[in-house]
């Protein structure tokens, strides 16, 4: 049995914020309904395509073991279909633009009053404040929720990552919310409203920076590589190029091969429990006893020659020699894997991390599978809806039209 096999969710999602949480939760077995419209459906279903008039791999990606049905709530026989969608369905979950819902006839107030066990969930870009009417973007979010102040070289322009943290991290939090609310609502009876801002979701996810901020204010932050190069601090946290950010220094070095190959390159961590082991793989062993390196303080206004000693090492290998080498002496290391690199990663297939998924139009794709795995649940990852596919069935089985209702609502343009 799948852990969410008796959910059902009225899926209202567009793009990848709440696609994401949507897909996660059909992952582990709900019977996710995704309301699309009539002859247009996801926006995403035509973006960045690489096959011409093919739901693109945006879509494909963000939609797995989901049921499209369309549907026309602006029509009033679409209204009440809705109506009997929401009186059946355990979950809504949205992320339009503030306010959407409401113009269509169906605040939270309606939605609690024809399924008060309804729990209705919002994505929105920011929470009750001066900016909770903006729309917004991923780079918007990781911009407002205080990620690219804090990434990218000392002096240089703010940089966005190439994770999406705003949209997919948003997605993930939210799916968290929903299944505390429907624990929650074993014992309550009754729905929620349950909502993520993604500025929000953007700052947990920078907590530790916000940590370094409150630090900041009783002194300089030593584990910068900044403080070992005598500048200042300003009042800010600032950025730290590719430092590790917490209590063991780490880099990004070169590896053997990086004039030519864009990836070789391996992250670095001085872990001080294994100090003497990179002592000894670097050919410093002096270091071990010497003043200015023998502890974690003595280190730290020292590291970039420690940094710099490591990379000359590391230049003579490969990024999985350097790893070979140094796992079994327990010196944290990583190869900087390229997307190609990934894809052709053997072990990441075995374990369902990522999967190859067959479409009936553009044929078989490589997508990620389900990050999180339960022992007694696994996931299945099935191909995403056609627009509309499931609209018959869904009208029969989940509202319980007729084919003669069904047929009346195709022509009065409600599905």
């Amino acid at each position: 049995m799948k852990a969410l096999e008796d959910v059902k969710i009225l899926d209202f999602t567009h793009v990848q914020s709440g696609p994401t949480c949507t897909q996660l939760l059909a992952w582990f077995g709900a019977d996710v309904i995704k309301v699309e419209r009539p002859g247009v459906g996801d926006a995403t279903r035509g973006q960045l395509r690489d096959i011409p008039d093919v739901d693109s791999l945006y879509f494909t990606m963000l939609n797995h073991n989901k049921r499209s049905v369309t549907l026309n709530s602006k029509s009033e026989k679409g209204k009440e279909i809705l109506t009997k969608l929401i009186e059946e369905c355990d979950v809504m979950v949205e992320n339009f633009a503030p306010g959407a819902l409401d113009r269509m006839g169906f605040p939270w107030e309606t939605i609690q009053e024809i399924n008060p066990r309804m729990i209705y969930a919002s994505i929105k870009g920011f929470g009750p404040g001066p900016y909770e009417d903006c729309k917004v973007y991923e780079n918007v979010a990781q911009c407002a929720g205080g990620a690219a102040s804090t990434t990218g070289m000392l002096g240089g322009v703010p940089i966005v990552t190439g994770a999406q943290i705003g949209d997919s991290g948003t997605g993930l939090h939210l799916a968290m919310g929903i299944v505390t609310a429907l624990y929650h609502r074993e014992k309550s009876g009754r729905g929620q409203r349950v909502s993520a801002a993604m500025q929000d979701g953007v700052l947990n996810l920078c907590r530790v920076k916000l940590r370094d901020q409150q630090r900041l204010e009783h002194g300089p932050l030593e584990e910068y590589s900044q403080f070992g190069e005598g500048i200042p601090f300003g009042e800010a946290t600032p950025r730290a190029g590719n430092d590790s950010g917490g209590g063991q220094p780490g880099r990004i070095l070169k590896c053997k091969g990086w004039e030519t190959d864009p990836d070789a390159y391996t992250y670095f961590i001085t872990q001080a429990a294994v100090w003497k082991n990179i002592c000894d793989v670097i050919g410093k062993p002096e270091w071990k006893e010497d003043e200015n390196f023998a502890t974690p303080p003595a280190r730290l206004p020292h590291l970039n020659e420690v940094f710099g000693a490591i990379e000359e090492w590391t230049m003579t290998k490969t990024k999985f020699e350097v790893m070979e080498i140094c796992n079994p002496l327990n010196i944290p290391v990583g190869p900087i894997l390229s997307m190609k690199e990934i894809a052709e990663e053997p072990s990441l297939r075995e374990t369902g991390t990522m999967v190859e998924v067959d479409h009936p139009e553009r044929g078989s794709y490589l997508s990620v599978g389900c990050p999180i795995k339960l022992s007694d649940s696994p996931v299945e990852v099935e191909r995403s809806p056609l627009l509309g596919e499931h609209t018959e069935e869904i009208l029969k089985d989940v509202v319980g039209l007729s084919d003669e209702e069904i047929s009346e609502a195709k022509e009065a343009g409600a599905v």
